[in-house]
């Protein structure tokens, strides 16, 4: 039997903790806690930001690579013939289509690719070839229609479709490169289907549209021959799109009938829920492959010209869960970093107003000097442990009041000049900002930066709200999230630069009461409560530009607090439903420690 040391070359380490500058796959002994421990790297997929098409369009049709994608028709208004290249970040338009179109059939390669179809009218025969500099008519497929297909410009498929608002299809049609031919029909007749495949004998057909009952989970897999009906995606969609092969696919976005972001990977015989888009997208267009793709254009509320491509087997962020707080308490705030930290006031169950204080200090809490005024949803600010401003906060009302941390003991300092609870805070004990927040009335979005010694009012939030979040400094913050009646929660986001907010990227998901942790250049959102009122685990990271979707938390999790950075943070307490003293770590290069069970023979 080949051991630990025969393969490493050491023997496992017996160590009082965890050692220093642990390594992914390393494996020591916890002598202090008698645990087997390794330290585990998290690998898996994620969708990322790329460079927008130049068109605005949705019912576009495309295929390539990640790094090589063609994109072309498409319904602006009116429909277009425009054509796109894709170079890995950036489109170039190059030679139309003859005819403008959209609802068609796309697929082949940057160099070599093939329209066919289009939505109902006089030209939705019409198959067109690119060879990589021109698009050249040829001869039309026997069934026109607002097709889907898969394959290449010289060995495709094209199956399903309409031919008016409630004719679907079953028609399949093979394509040699030459002609078209009527092969074996889909089992069931249905439009807007996602589809994947290789060439003309070998495809996937998933999800779609017939006339009733409407939007389909349905898959079908093709063999050159027949098609079979296999496992059903886990979410029925229509306006779908897929990309890869047969037997190692994506299904990406839809209508369910809202516009959704979710992402399903099939591995030939089932469909796993993956990462989602970064944002919902619906009658948008695919390239690539399962591990290496692209989604582009599509509808999401408007037409929409984003871009993101898909990568698997990547280094992810991981939470992994801590040391348990003391106090159960929700509404509580947090501030300072992932090994020094903060966890300020809350509401005790069933109501009370909490004082409590605790520090971390990357392992364990423990007690120390409560505030002064009692209160829960306070604003804070601070560095780590023993340095912290408070407030703010529901004290049964709102309050203005406001304390100072010195690492023993709360000191009252001026007010705030507005009570308010629920607000977005961020920056140190010399220069805080307080945005926004629950008030007179309801949700407020007056702003307020304190310099050590008074709070004077600045330029106002665009968009009034509490249970909103902020990261940053007081001269470059970012707040996100938070509810606005009669919105329960939005996807909103702001930049501060010192004078100015400016509405940027929104998150991906709207909440309200989720955490927060960074800098407005590098950031991360989690958890929080959706427009659905449920409990979320979700978790985002900002660049400065966009959102990007993360591994999730353990639980979700609402109203808790939070602290750190964007690739080191830290989450405690809150409510999932009921209180809880529940604390997560984020390592946003996905290292965790993990437990190993061992048995006696």
């Amino acid at each position: 039997m080949t051991t630990y040391k025969d393969i490493h070359g050491s023997s496992i380490q017996n160590v009082d903790g965890d050692p220093a500058n642990t390594k992914a796959g390393q494996f020591w002994y916890d002598s202090v806690n008698s645990e087997f421990k390794y330290q585990d790297q998290f690998i898996g997929s994620a969708w990322s930001t790329g460079g927008d098409l130049n068109q605005v369009k949705n019912g576009l049709g495309g295929g390539g690579t990640q790094t090589a994608g063609i994109a072309f028709a498409g319904f602006i208004p009116p429909n277009t013939a425009n054509t796109e290249l894709y170079n890995g970040s950036a489109w170039t338009e190059v030679n139309n289509l003859n005819t403008a179109r959209n609802g068609v059939m796309g697929c082949g390669s940057q160099t070599a690719a093939i329209c066919t179809g289009a939505n109902p009218g006089p030209t939705n025969a019409l198959n067109e070839l690119w060879n990589g500099t021109n698009w050249t008519e040829v001869n039309d497929i026997n069934t026109g229609r607002a097709i889907m297909g898969s394959g290449t410009a010289t060995s495709a498929l094209g199956f399903g479709g309409e031919n008016g608002d409630t004719d679907n299809i079953d028609n399949t049609e093979s394509w040699n490169g030459t002609n078209w031919t009527e092969v074996n029909d889909l089992n069931t007749a249905r439009s807007q289907i996602a589809a994947a495949g290789s060439d003309n004998t070998s495809a996937l057909a998933s999800g779609g549209q017939i006339d009733n009952p409407g939007i389909q989970s349905l898959s079908e897999q093709w063999n050159g021959t027949n098609w079979t009906e296999v496992n059903d995606l886990n979410t029925a969609r229509n306006a779908t799109a897929g990309l890869g092969t047969a037997t190692a696919s994506l299904v990406v976005g839809g209508r369910v009938p809202a516009v959704i972001a979710k992402t399903e990977l099939w591995n030939g015989t089932n469909w796993t829920e993956v990462n989602d888009l970064n944002r919902v997208q619906s009658i948008h267009a695919t390239g690539g492959t399962s591990t290496a793709g692209l989604s582009f254009g599509g509808y999401d509320g408007a037409n929409t010209a984003a871009t993101e491509e898909w990568n698997a087997n990547v280094a992810l962020g991981a939470w992994a869960t801590s040391g348990n707080m003391n106090t159960l308490r929700i509404h509580v705030r947090g501030t300072g970093t992932q090994t020094s930290s903060l966890g300020i006031g809350g509401e005790t169950p069933p109501g009370g107003l909490s004082a409590n204080n605790e520090s971390y200090n990357g392992t364990a809490w423990g007690e120390v000097n409560d505030l002064n005024t009692a209160r829960y949803a306070p604003g804070t600010a601070g560095a780590n442990a023993t340095s912290a401003l408070c407030f703010g906060g529901n004290a049964s009302p709102n309050t203005v009041a406001n304390e100072i941390w010195n690492g023993y003991t709360w000191t009252e300092v001026n007010n705030l000049n507005t009570a308010r609870s629920d607000m977005a805070s961020f920056g140190t004990v010399t220069a805080a900002l307080a945005s926004g927040g629950s008030g007179s009335p309801r949700e407020v979005k007056v702003n307020e930066i304190w310099n050590g010694t008074n709070w004077t009012e600045l330029n106002d939030l665009n968009t009034s709200r509490h249970g909103i979040m902020g990261i940053g400094t007081s001269t470059a913050g970012l707040v996100f999230g938070g509810e606005s009646a009669p919105t329960p929660a939005m996807a909103n986001t702001e930049l501060w630069n010192g004078t100015n907010w400016t509405e940027v990227n929104d998150l991906n998901v709207a909440n309200q009461g989720s955490g927060g942790a960074g800098t407005a250049t590098a950031g991360l959102a989690f958890g929080g409560e959706t427009p659905a009122e449920a409990y979320s685990a979700n978790t985002e990271s900002w660049n400065g530009t966009s959102w990007t979707n993360e591994n999730s938390m353990n639980a979700a999790v609402d109203t808790f607090g939070s602290s750190g950075s964007g690739t080191a943070a830290l989450a405690f307490g809150g409510e999932n439903p009921g209180p809880t003293t529940a604390t997560e770590e984020w390592d946003g290069t996905g290292f965790v420690i993990k437990t190993l069970t061992t048995t006696s023979e």
